[in-house]
């Protein structure tokens, strides 16, 4: 896929980056990053530089995906052992 200029606004500013990304994974990553740093009524009401509010954005959604990754591990784990106890028990069947 070809790079493509990509626009949005936060905050009352412009921000612009290249992307060859589909638009729906765009639109969908920008309307996150708006839900995270905005909240869900998309207004801007704090008195923190928006720099700062960009920071702390990405450390949540960091936050997030630091937490998911752990949480899929421990899944993966458990699903292991589950398939695991299943071998044990289809080989004492024979």
């Amino acid at each position: 896929m070809e790079e493509r200029l990509v626009r949005f606004s936060l905050f009352g500013q412009e921000f612009t980056f290249y992307s060859d990304a589909p638009e729906s994974e765009v639109e969908e990553v920008v309307r996150i990053l708006r839900n995270e740093l905005e909240g869900s009524d998309g207004t801007y009401t704090s008195t923190v530089p928006s720099s700062k509010l960009l920071v702390l954005g990405c450390l949540r959604i960091a936050d997030r995906y630091v937490r998911l990754k752990r949480e899929f591990e421990e899944y993966r784990n458990r699903q292991g052992r589950s398939i695991d106890g299943l071998i044990d028990k289809m080989s004492e069947i024979d």
